[in-house]
C-alpha cells in the first residue's frame, strides 16, 4: 500500500481527538455494545449527568454518535466507522 501524501487525516484526527480523552472513550466503549441513555450512562460511570451529557453532546456533533427519541428518552449508539474499528481493537 502507497502512502497518499495529499491525504488531510484531518476527520480521522477528530476521532482521535474526541476519543483521546478518558471520558469519552469509556462513553464511547460503552456504547459499542448496547446503546443506552444519558442516565444509564452516568449512573454507570459515577459521573454528574451535566458531564455526560457535555460529553455526548461533543460526541454528537462530531458523529461519532447518535441520537434516537424513545418517548421522553434519548437512546444513544456508536455510529462512525473509524470510532467502531478503534474500541473494537481496544477492547480485544
Amino acid at each position: 500500500m502507497e502512502f497518499d501524501k495529499n491525504r488531510n487525516f484531518d476527520s480521522e484526527a477528530l476521532v482521535c481527538k474526541m476519543l483521546g480523552h478518558p471520558v469519552r472513550l469509556k462513553i464511547v466503549a460503552g456504547l459499542y455494545s448496547q446503546e443506552c441513555n444519558v442516565k444509564h450512562i452516568w449512573e454507570c460511570l459515577g459521573l454528574p449527568q451535566a458531564t455526560v451529557s457535555q460529553h455526548l453532546a461533543l460526541l454528537k456533533n462530531t458523529g461519532i454518535v447518535s441520537g434516537k427519541r424513545d418517548g421522553t428518552e434519548v437512546h444513544y449508539s456508536v455510529i462512525h466507522p473509524l470510532a467502531k474499528q478503534i474500541i473494537a481493537f481496544l477492547v480485544q
